[in-house]
């Protein structure tokens, strides 16, 4: 075989994707080829694929960045990992620890399926330190979810957030990002609340161990109630836009917002007050780094941590994926490739 399936963007907009056969790559010096087995999507994709998200893509374009497979070749010099390993990808895969590469002026922007060409195809060669070992307790399309969204999570709450037990946290909606919230606060024994406009979810939620679910409509005054005016140490913020006045309404004094969604827009607004005499904190989490996701596959072993995913699709139909993640899953969408 010497021939793969890829899905290519031509421009902006979901008219432009095709599926298309291309030859499989072959490994430079340094680098390895994955053949892949399972990828899953983000809400970040979507907004890639529908306008490139201010970014400079080179089209022909392969959208995506979350992938598990196994090692199919490696190239001259390669010694991270060797055939039939199995391996994730980093969503930032220069950024191995510490602080972030960029400046001021100018942000770094090289994520996979971003600044560089995602993995939405058969297989795919990248450099040997854009990936690590996946978890040995999960399956190919339960380790698909950690790079972007596990990782989101976990960074926010974790690395950043230093989470501690009896705590509490909440995240808002119950897509990926969410969920993974829930279950990491859960293993480190924070006091969970969810927040849906969806009284199935709410229940899903609950039974997946949320100590709270409450419906997204008057959620503060709700939160108020539930902590008997307390608030809440962490909160996922996954809306953005205007919803970071509701946010900082119901952190507890000291309490610690990580702004993660643009659902409502890259416009952020919310009363000084609140911040100020709540000495509240605010902090933007772009993903995370690669030492943080050897963190969080550790931990997911040790945790027995198992991701939701929603359903399953074939790699024919992204399409069809991508209009699911439009109605707002119950955790992750992955796609298939065999």
């Amino acid at each position: 075989m010497t021939t793969m399936r890829r899905w290519d963007m031509t421009g902006f907009g979901r008219w432009s994707l095709r599926l298309e056969q291309v030859p499989i790559p072959e490994p430079l010096p340094r680098q390895v080829l994955v053949k892949a087995a399972a990828a899953s999507l983000n809400y970040r994709d979507k907004l890639v694929i529908e306008h490139g998200m201010g970014l400079v893509l080179g089209f022909p374009f392969t959208p995506a960045s979350d992938l598990a497979g196994t090692v199919a070749a490696i190239g001259e010099g390669v010694t991270r990992v060797r055939p039939g390993d199995r391996v994730i990808t980093t969503f930032f895969p220069d950024w191995i620890d510490g602080a972030s590469a960029g400046s001021a002026k100018t942000v770094d922007a090289g994520t996979l399926g971003g600044a560089h060409q995602g993995i939405l195809a058969d297989y795919v060669a990248l450099p040997e330190a854009w990936l690590v070992a996946a978890p040995r307790s999960l399956d190919f399309a339960e380790a698909s979810t950690l790079p972007c969204a596990g990782l989101t999570a976990w960074f926010a709450l974790v690395e950043r957030g230093h989470l501690r037990a009896g705590q509490s946290v909440l995240v808002q909606g119950t897509g990926g990002v969410a969920l993974f919230g829930l279950q990491i606060a859960k293993a480190h024994g924070a006091e969970v609340f969810v927040t849906s406009a969806s009284g199935e979810k709410r229940e899903r939620a609950r039974a997946l161990d949320a100590d709270h679910a409450i419906d997204r409509d008057g959620w503060v005054g709700a939160v108020y109630q539930l902590t008997a005016d307390r608030g809440i140490d962490h909160i996922l913020e996954l809306v953005g836009g205007a919803h970071l006045a509701q946010s900082l309404e119901a952190a507890a004094v000291d309490g610690r917002v990580s702004v993660i969604g643009v659902i409502e827009g890259y416009d952020l607004s919310a009363a000084a007050g609140q911040l100020l005499l709540k000495s509240a904190t605010v902090q933007g989490i772009r993903v995370g780094h690669r030492r943080a996701l050897e963190d969080l596959v550790r931990a997911v072993d040790v945790m027995k941590l198992k991701p939701v995913i929603d359903r399953h699709y074939a790699l024919a139909d992204v399409p069809a994926a991508l209009d699911h993640l439009d109605g707002g899953p119950f955790g992750k969408i992955v796609i298939t490739f065999d």
